[in-house]
Parts: structure tokens; sequence; C-alpha cells
């Protein structure tokens, strides 16, 4: 039997050279017949995948000032040219890989016809691929087939045909490419483990260094690992590194590269590799560390929304320009920390600042009293808490605003009307309900809403403007606003207009289920849930800001009043360049005359008293010294859930958020700077912590390097109530 197996091993092997050396001819003299044409077909197509098909590289996120601050990817390469590799890579690579590579033109006959008669008489496997077939395959399993474990899984196959086309491609690229370029290309491309890919990437990584500076030993080590990687990892199995370290230097002793003396000497170094683990950056925003992380996800998540795929955005080797102003962003981290500690169980506060302008609404700063990180008992989150919709306890009375320029839009007042101020008040208009509403009195009719006052506001109750209302935030004035303008249609269209569109398009925090689609457990959108729908006009608390929002969009709601009611997206892109350097286009929404700029102007007026003497947020603005005219309003939920501060500058806008995230009981208590938790019963007020946010940050921005701006000039037609 023994002698059978032989003889059938001989007559495969010499079998197995007929049809390698028929293969390896057909490109030269040409065949005829349906499967020979399928086969050059075959081969066309992988040849131009290969030259269609780019590699994966490193996209880099940096600052509006060009420095990188993070790096997206899924393979770490750092490509480079022929010319970036030293010898003793080259070498040490081709000593080991591939002897014969400045010799063959593409296959080594030799190496095949002894690796043949190796596997076939039962001996240690050999593959006898040629640095270019190698080089093929790679480019098939972490290029071309990257993610395809179908496609990967055959271009590794044991087979004759597989190796046939891979031996035709590499002759095929012989004929195109020189023997350097084939080197530089195989190390670009070729993986040295942990997502770790190319000679660039693998050189920094494992000793700090760069391709043109590796020593002999260090060359040797990188080039053994391309046989195995994981197996032969330095950090998890450096015996086994060392043993095939070494191995590399004796075939380059064998290969008369290196000296015998010298190999023996570089044998007894250590490997030398930086310690614990690879010198890699993070593959995403973790990389952008605690402060910037937040900036680094709404740039991701902006690309993604735009059109760009994750896919893409890891893989295309693009550098995003942001328009994250790193001081101001700072700024933006210390105040928010500095009245939320970083570890406080259940409260989040964020600062998002935003540029005003007629063409572009640019995001400089996004922060957190939390860092941007996976840690959850240091303080880390990866929720983008400044720009999702995540505050699910409300924005409270900032979203007078939105009541208070429907209001002057529709005639029904103007910024100087008066405005009524009494303890509670009912509600025809709306239903509802309100435990304000006094025990005894005339009877209601079947629609009411009552709601009552947080404070003593007697003193503004006679000869209260609308102005003044805004600054003092009396909840009765603006539910009687409401009641006016006979829905909450007009109001919900304003924020959507000024800005809230994702905050308003959302169903974060719940919604009911769409009685006409509980089959698909279809939730509703706070405009369907809150807004006008049938004979119902709406909940009328809805002035009063209980729904979920996003921080962000509230900042570009100011930034939207400050540019003459010119709504952009809030934009953290400047620029995006390829791999090449040419330019990317961005989709992005266009910008829009949200308002008239003359109600707009005379909006920001009336906004323009929050940080005046009785104004709700003049204490934070006195702590600071604060002396700039600005646009401002202040927010607080039922229960002291959550609080919120909007305004501005001409220069520079934005909102401070302080909420309850992650569970639990009770309301937010401010007890002053560092102190504010969750308690009991709650007696946060935006006044207070939010306030204190956005004052803290933009007094040190501002006063930095901008000049003070006066406000707008109101315009006569929106002073006064009236027909339009």
């Amino acid at each position: 039997m023994r002698k059978a197996d032989g003889l059938f091993k001989l007559i495969g092997l010499c079998l197995l050279a007929g049809v390698l050396v028929a293969g390896m001819l057909f490109p030269v003299v040409g065949a005829a017949g349906v499967m020979s044409n399928q086969a050059s077909e075959t081969v066309e197509k992988t040849s131009s995948d290969l030259a269609d098909i780019p590699p994966p590289l490193v996209t880099t996120v940096t600052d509006s000032t060009g420095k990188p601050i993070a790096t997206l990817y899924d393979q770490y390469r750092l490509p480079i040219n022929e010319n970036q590799i030293n010898e003793a890579m080259k070498w040490a690579l081709v000593s080991v890989e591939d002897k014969r590579f400045y010799e063959h033109h593409g296959v080594d006959w030799q190496g095949t016809l002894r690796a043949a008669v190796s596997n076939s008489t039962g001996a240690d496997t050999q593959g006898a691929s040629t640095l270019t077939q190698q080089y093929v395959k790679n480019y098939l399993i972490n290029v071309v087939y990257r993610g395809d474990q179908v496609g990967q899984k055959k271009a590794q196959e044991q087979s004759i045909a597989r190796k046939l086309k891979e031996a035709r491609i590499a002759i095929q690229l012989e004929t195109k490419l020189t023997k350097q370029q084939i080197l530089a290309g195989y190390l670009n491309i070729v993986e040295f483990s942990r997502q770790i890919y190319g000679i660039g990437a693998a050189a920094h990584a494992y000793f700090n260094t760069t391709p043109e500076k590796l020593t002999v030993p260090q060359a040797a080590l990188l080039a053994g690992l391309v046989n195995n990687p994981i197996n032969n990892d330095p950090w998890k199995h450096a015996d086994k590194a060392t043993a095939r370290r070494n191995l590399v230097l004796d075939r380059m002793v064998e290969n008369k590269k290196l000296a015998k003396a010298d190999a023996e000497r570089f044998k007894g170094e250590p490997l030398g590799v930086v310690p614990d683990f690879p010198a890699k950056p993070p593959a995403n925003c973790i990389g952008a560390g605690p402060e910037a992380g937040f900036f680094c996800q709404y740039v991701e998540d902006y690309l993604l929304k735009s059109g760009m795929t994750k896919d893409q955005l890891y893989t295309g080797g693009y550098t995003i320009k942001s328009t994250l102003d790193e001081r101001a962003n700072h700024e933006a981290k210390v105040s928010a920390e500095a009245q939320v500690k970083k570890t406080q169980p259940y409260v989040a506060n964020t600062l998002s600042l935003v540029k005003p302008g007629k063409n572009r609404h640019e995001v400089v700063a996004l922060a957190s009293n939390r860092d941007y990180g996976q840690d959850q008992d240091a303080g880390q989150t990866t929720y983008a808490l400044p720009t999702g919709v995540y505050n699910t306890g409300g924005a409270g009375s900032t979203y007078k605003i939105f009541t208070s320029a429907a209001a002057m839009e529709k005639g029904v007042a103007g910024i100087f009307s008066p405005v009524q101020v009494p303890d509670t008040y009912v509600s025809h208009v709306f239903t509802g309900g309100g435990n304000s509403c006094p025990p005894t009195g005339p009877p209601l009719r079947s629609r009411w809403y009552c709601v009552g006052n947080a404070g003593d506001y007697s003193r503004i109750a006679q000869g209260a403007t609308l102005q003044t209302a805004l600054a003092t935030s009396p909840n009765t004035a603006f539910v009687e606003l409401e009641d006016r303008l006979g829905s909450t249609a007009p109001g919900i269209d304003m924020a959507k207009r000024l800005g809230m569109r994702d905050t308003m398009a959302s169903n974060a925090g719940g919604g009911t289920v769409d009685p006409k689609a509980e089959s698909e457990n279809k939730r509703l959108s706070q405009a369907e849930l809150y807004g006008p729908r049938g004979n119902n006009p709406g909940y009328g608390a809805f002035t009063l800001g209980f729904s979920p929002l996003s921080g962000l969009e509230l900042g570009n709601v100011a930034a939207t009043i400050l540019s003459g009611g010119v709504w952009c997206p809030p934009t953290p892109i400047a620029a995006v360049t390829d791999r090449n350097g040419a330019p990317v286009p961005v989709k992005e929404a266009a910008c829009e005359q949200a308002v008239p700029e003359a109600l707009a102007n005379t909006l920001a007026v009336g906004m323009s008293k929050d940080d005046q003497p009785g104004g709700t947020s003049a204490g934070a603005a006195s702590a600071v010294g604060w002396n700039r005219p600005m646009i401002g309003k202040t927010g607080t939920t039922q229960g002291n859930v959550s609080a919120t501060f909007v305004g501005g500058t001409p220069q520079l806008a934005g909102a401070a958020m302080t909420f309850k995230f992650g569970g639990g009981q009770g309301g937010i208590c401010d007890a002053g700077p560092g102190n504010v938790r969750v308690c009991g019963s709650g007696n946060i007020f935006g006044g207070k912590a939010p306030a204190r946010t956005w004052f803290g940050a933009m007094k040190n921005i501002m006063d930095a390097s901008q000049p003070v701006l006066p406000l707008p000039q109101p315009d006569p037609q929106y002073m006064g109530g009236g027909p339009r």
C-alpha cells in the first residue's frame, strides 16, 4: 500500500507540474474555448480590483487650526513609498519570505516544485508563494474582500485553481511594476497584528520609529511577523517572536546579507518593542480625549447624516478639518465641570457654543462635566450629551422664546406690549389640569388648563411688557399668549424654524403610540405629540418646555436670532480632503431666512434684559463681572429635574443644560458650584448652574479675543402688537 501511495503521489505531482506550467504559459501563448476565456476574464477582473480598490487608510480629524485631535480607522496603516524602506527591512523580508525575489518574474518555479515535492511526501507544508504572489493574496484579503469572510476564504483556499489565478496575476504585476514598487506595495498591505497594517504603521506601533530608521533586529522581528502575526505577537508570545526573529537573522546570513557574527550579537538583544502594547492611536473618537471627544463624535455623526458611510469615514484616509476652537472648548469644559463634578451620579451639565452668521453657523465648543470615554466609574461616557436629544427632562422656560416670536409674527404682541401676569391663569383653549389652580372658584368649562408661577411676581404685575416677562419668566404670561395664538401650532412651528429641528422630530423620552398604527408600534414625534391634532389645539405646557431636546440646537436658536433670523445647520466641518488632498464636498442643509430680520433683531432686544438687575440670570452674570450686551433666557422644568440657559453675543451664542442622566430619584438640588446633585426635592433653576456655566466660560472666551459689540436695533413694526 505504501508503494502504491507513493506512486499515486508521484503521478499527482507530475499532473500538478503540468497544470502549473500550462497555466503559466496561458497568458503568453493564448488559448481558445469558453473555460479559457472565463479564466482570463477572472484574472483581468481581479487585476482590475487590485488597481481600482485602494487600501483602507486612517482618517484624521483636526481642530480649526489643523492640529490633529483624533484618528478614525478600521486598519491602522501609514502608507510609505519605496524610498522610505531601508535596506535592513528589504533584505530581512526577502531573505525569509522569497530569497529569489530579484531573480524570478512573479513565480518561483524552483520553489514551487520543491514545495510540491515536500507536500506530496508528507513533509512540512510549504507554500512556495513569492512576495509578488503574497502581495496579491494579501491585497485580496485585506483590501478587496475586507469584511467579506466568503471572499477572504476563497483568497486563501488551498486549491490549484486559486494558486494558478494568483500566479498569473503575479506575472502580470511583474510586467507593470518594478521590484521595488512590488516590495513597497506588499509592505503597505500586509498585516502585523492588532489592526496594524503596513510597515509604516508597524514601525511606529512596535518601535515608535519610521521604516527608514529600523535597525537590523527590528527589521528581522517585523519580517518574521508577516508569516503568522497572531502567533508571533511579541507582547503575548515573546518567546515565539524571539525565535522567529532569530530565524530571520539566520536566513539573512544564508542569503549573504548579514555577517554571522552580527547575527549572533543581534540574537542576544531584547526584542525592544514599546512596553505593554503597540503605540498606536485609538481607532475612534476616544483618541480625541476627555475634552474634545464630544466634538469628534459630533463630526462623525454629522458626516454620517450628510450621506457618508461609516466604512468610508473609517477607511477613506480623509483629513477632516473641524471648526473646534480648542481654547473655547477647554473653557467650556472647565466651566461645566466647575458646576457639576464629573463623577456626580445622575447629573449631566453641558455647554454648546456656536458662531452666529448669515452663511454658516460654526460650532466651536461642545463640552460636558462628564469626560468622553468608556470608564463610567471615572465619570466618562460616550453618549453625545451636548448634541444629542438626551435631556429628556426638557428645556423649561427657554421655550417661551418661541411663544414670544410667534406672538410677534402674528401681531398678537410686540416686544414692548403689555402682558398679563396673574398668580394663576386658567386657559379654556388648552386641556390638562394643574395643581396650582385654586380649589374653589367659578365652574370650569370642559376644556381647561391651569398654570401658576414659580415665585412672587407681584412687583411686575402692573406695567409688565413682553420684554419684562422674558427677563423675569412668569409662566402665566406666556400661557395667556398661547391662548391668544389659539393653539400651540405657531410656537411649535417657530421652534423648528429657529433651530429645534432634530429635537422636534425626536421621540426621545417616549411619546404615545399612534392609535392608527398600533400594529407597527409607531411612536409620535414631539411635534406630532404636543402639537394640534384634530380638535385638540395642543398642550398648553409646550411653552414651559417639558419635552426632550438637544442642547446644541438650543444654542443654535440664539445663533439664529443673532444672525438676523437666518438659520444655518450647526456645522462642525471647516473642510474635508481625500487621501490625495482633493477637496470633498459635504452635503449640508442650506441656510434659511427662518424669520424676518426685523423680527429677529427686535426679539434680540426683547431678550437683552435677562442679565440685568431683576433678570433671572443677573446673579450669575454679576458673579463674573459680565458687562457686554447679550441676549439670554433661563428655563426650569416641573420638579426641577432639568434647567437650561440660552444666550449669546453678536460673536458667539450657546446653551448650557443641567439635567438628570442615567437614573436617580427626585429633582436636582443646587447648593452652589461643585455641589449640584440629585435630591428628594429639587431647587435648581436656569439662573443657577446652567447660567453660571454659560457666563463662566463666555466671560473668559470673549474677554480674551472679542471686542464689545452692540445688539441690533429693534424694528417699530415688532415693538407693539397689531396687524402685520
